[in-house]
């Protein structure tokens, strides 16, 4: 266990930045599985700048690595052409 005041602050806000975290990737990855559900090409297309936006912002923010943001979109983009 912690005795520093620092490292006690540090737990807590690791605790509060995990469930942050946590949220934002778990709806990137239902909206990602929702998009790969679609058959609409035009309801795909309309979808996608805005699952593309989540993904960016969880690679700035270094919750996924930026390559795996990269190979998401290019996937994503491929699958919503292919409608």
């Amino acid at each position: 266990m912690a005795h520093h005041k620092s490292a006690k602050k540090r737990i807590r806000q690791d605790a509060v930045k995990r469930l942050h975290n946590r949220y934002y990737k778990k709806a990137a990855r239902t909206a990602i599985k929702k998009l790969r559900e679609m058959e609409d090409s035009a309801e795909a297309k309309k979808f996608l700048p805005k699952v593309v936006s989540m993904i960016d912002k969880l690679a700035k923010r270094n919750t996924w690595h930026k390559n795996k943001a990269s190979n998401l979109k290019g996937k994503l983009t491929k699958h919503v052409n292919s409608l």
